[in-house]
């Protein structure tokens, strides 16, 4: 048996290709959209289209690529090498959260993660994780160890009163607007 995904897709696109893979006969099971504590495009459309179809989301870039490790600071200049510094395109994707308002409320998650017992990207991938829409985050990693850190976010239970800490502290610099979904 076959089987097929789709990426970046809106609601209405989700719709549709659900139904055509039906009549094909190939089960659409997956969507595979951005999706981070600062990206949540997805939750107000995607999710409850692909719930009705029967379609999980595996998504990428949990950690918005690299934010939500905390690593960037407010007012500073990006660390040597990082995700922010690649002139072949990371700069471009990262460019968006990286604003003295996101990287301080990002800043501000730090008590909870230590709280917790966890590291910043643990906490975010954790957060991703709770989605009961989300079957998997697809994580990139430059070394092995971060991926021996991150895979330990998939055993943190975050309580309601941690997830409606992290809303308070992120607020308005959450990117919502389902439109965004095919146009990050």
């Amino acid at each position: 048996m076959l089987y097929i995904g789709v990426s970046e897709w809106s609601a209405e696109q989700i719709t549709l290709g659900a139904e055509l893979a039906r009549e094909l006969r190939v089960p659409l099971i997956s969507s595979q959209p951005q999706y981070s504590m600062l990206w949540r495009v997805i939750e107000s459309q995607v999710v409850p289209a692909c719930e009705r179809e029967g379609i999980s989301q595996i998504v990428w870039s949990p950690i918005a690529q690299g934010v939500l490790t905390g690593k960037y600071q407010p007012g500073a200049e990006p660390p040597a090498g990082s995700r922010a510094t690649d002139d072949k395109g990371g700069a471009n994707m990262i460019a968006r959260f990286l604003r003295d308002d996101v990287l301080t409320r990002v800043q501000n998650l730090r008590p909870i993660a230590d709280d917790l017992g966890i590291s910043m990207a643990q906490l975010a991938i954790a957060w991703v994780l709770h989605n009961p829409n989300v079957a998997s985050a697809i994580v990139g990693a430059s070394r092995p160890e971060q991926v021996a850190e991150n895979v330990k976010a998939a055993g943190v239970t975050l309580s309601e009163d941690v997830l409606t800490k992290i809303d308070e502290i992120l607020g308005d610099v959450v990117e919502t607007d389902p439109r965004r979904t095919v146009s990050p």
